[in-house]
């Protein structure tokens, strides 16, 4: 017999908020095991959530980044604009890329599933995915406007009462160069959004729901008295910060105030550099996901991520800027420059919450396009992460070639080979890349990659950035190493090309990746001679670094003798 249970009981709500992050995580894994996409099925570059009727955010799976999940909290309300509530059947799954109502460029494609339970809507899942391709130029910052960046889809609905909308896919298989590895990839996230809806259903026939809305208000306003609660702690007032970074030809400016007044907080991007003419250009959506991610992970990290998280926050950019750009500006590339708002906001705040800190890291992902041909004329496309070291934290060194804020993962040497004739020559540790500091910043890493296994050129598209502006550091810790990148030809002559331009390389063109370190934290003199030794013993800091950015001298401990500091 179904047992209703009173959700505001605090053992029924735990109970009751276990089984959603449960139901969520089987639709995140679904979705994993069957993905076609080496950047969803090995780094996790994807998103899994369940919504109330109204549209409001509930639970998400464990894994997923912060650009695609606080996106789709505010995306599911364009949906519901489409899809009014009478013309919504069972069976019917929505989808669109529109980068202004999603998470900000035309390769993440995003599909919602209502789901109903005895005939009555009762929820909806949606999850979005960065698919293999979509046409227009291949994967890059290049383009000059939204047209050339690949294919447009409208919301729309890719299933209509259980059967797919066979002219859609017509149209997408004859607009994008992997047909088949795409239109695979869309039947993989409509079938996970079946399974989270499944194990909703379950849940709700165990303990006698016949709707979810109670158990929602509940969450949600648990979420929202403990952000508000974070807040108020603060004291009142503006606090502002600036950084620079590398732009595509020119450097960006971006600029923050962050106002506290009671149990609210305003973020505001005015002063930022505007739009660029490149695809760099990031939508207020996808400013807005990250500016929120940045004050809930810092302010209050252990209150679930939901409706509630996010209404205490106001983001808001000047239109026109490069933070909230106008459509038609290109934004395949937006995440470079999105990556970089959390280390902004944390600045503004340094003084605030001083013992919570960190220093700014290598921030973007490095991401690494390649588009070509294999030597039996087969075409190959692939993407895949790298990323350079985080900040070094209150207590903490940074992490080293860790992805944050976006959570990816780096993707395996294996996976490259397997899914290409790429062949990587060298992945190391950058010795001393990692900022210097009481506490040293992350370390980035080496990647030596040439196309050796096809026979003609083909094209790579970088996504790169920290070249010129390192990651600072904090309290006197010293800047994290800055990146480099360039082209080692055959006859042995070095090329340095723009770090965002898609380059054609001769198969035996050696790509030389150099991904940047995290900034230190704290004064370097500060930090143990044991710990330096430690360093040097893991070959993080060279003999020389130690002596003249940490005043310690290994030379006798690498004798047998302890260290002079």
């Amino acid at each position: 017999m179904a047992r209703v249970i009173d959700p505001v009981d605090p053992l029924s709500l735990e109970v009751f908020w276990s089984r959603l992050i449960s139901v969520v995580n089987e639709q995140a894994t679904a979705l994993i095991r069957t993905s076609f996409s080496p950047p969803v099925a090995e780094a996790g570059d994807l998103s899994a959530c369940v919504f109330d009727v109204r549209g409001y955010l509930l639970a998400q799976a464990v894994t997923g980044t912060p650009g695609h999940i606080n996106s789709m909290a505010n995306c599911i309300r364009h949906f519901l604009d489409a899809f009014p509530a009478d013309s919504i059947r069972p069976g019917d799954v929505w989808i669109t890329n529109d980068p202004w109502k999603t998470s900000g460029h035309l390769l993440d494609i995003t599909i919602i599933t209502p789901t109903f339970h005895r005939g009555r809507l009762v929820a909806f899942f949606g999850n979005i995915c960065h698919v293999a391709d979509i046409g227009g130029r291949v994967f890059s910052a290049d383009a000059r406007e939204l047209y050339e960046e690949g294919l447009f889809i409208p919301i729309t609905r890719l299933f209509v009462e259980g059967k797919p909308n066979e002219e859609l896919l017509r149209i997408l298989q004859n607009n994008i160069r992997a047909p088949s590895e795409v239109t695979a990839e869309l039947h993989s996230m409509a079938a996970a959004n079946e399974v989270g809806a499944a194990r909703l259903i379950e849940f709700m026939d165990e303990f006698g729901m016949s709707t979810i809305e109670p158990l929602a208000d509940e969450i949600i306003d648990r979420s929202d008295r403990a952000m508000r609660r974070a807040i108020a702690n603060l004291p009142d007032g503006s606090y502002e910060n600036a950084a620079m970074t590398d732009g595509y030809e020119e450097p960006i400016r971006l600029q923050v105030r962050v106002e506290v007044k009671g149990d609210g907080v305003l973020v505001d991007f005015a002063g930022t550099s505007p739009e660029s003419p490149r695809g760099i250009n990031v939508v207020m959506n996808y400013t807005h996901a990250y500016a929120t991610f940045a004050l809930k992970a810092l302010l209050a990290p252990d209150v679930p991520n939901n409706e509630g998280s996010f209404r205490s926050l106001t983001v808001s950019a000047p239109e026109g800027c490069i933070l909230n750009c106008r459509r038609p500006a290109p934004v395949a590339a937006r995440h470079i420059l999105g990556h970089f708002l959390p280390a902004l906001i944390f600045g503004a705040l340094a003084d605030v919450v001083p013992d919570r800190m960190m220093a700014e890291g290598s921030a973007n992902l490095w991401n690494t396009q390649f588009h070509g041909f294999n030597r039996d004329g087969s075409r190959f496309n692939l993407l895949f992460f790298n990323a350079g070291g985080t900040g070094a934290r209150t207590g903490l060194d940074g992490l080293t070639s860790t992805a944050f804020p976006s959570g990816i993962s780096g993707t395996p040497v294996e996976i490259v080979e397997n899914r290409s004739p790429l062949v990587v020559l060298e992945k190391s540790l950058r010795v001393d890349s990692g900022g210097p500091g009481r506490f040293r910043g992350g370390l980035g890493h080496r990647l030596v990659i040439a196309g050796l296994r096809t026979d003609q050129p083909y094209s790579f598209s970088p996504f790169f950035d920290r070249l010129r502006f390192p990651a600072r550091g904090l309290r006197g810790g010293l800047p994290g190493a800055p990146g480099d990148y360039f082209l080692k030809h055959a006859d042995g002559s070095v090329e340095r090309p723009n770090p965002k331009a898609t380059v054609y390389p001769d198969p035996s063109t050696e790509l030389w990746i150099e991904l940047p370190g995290g900034g230190g934290l704290g004064n370097p003199q500060e930090r143990s001679s044991e710990s330096v030794q430690a360093d040097v013993s893991a070959g993080l800091v060279s003999p020389d670094r130690a002596l003249t950015d940490y005043g310690v001298d290994v030379s006798q401990a690498l004798s047998g003798n302890p260290p002079a500091s």
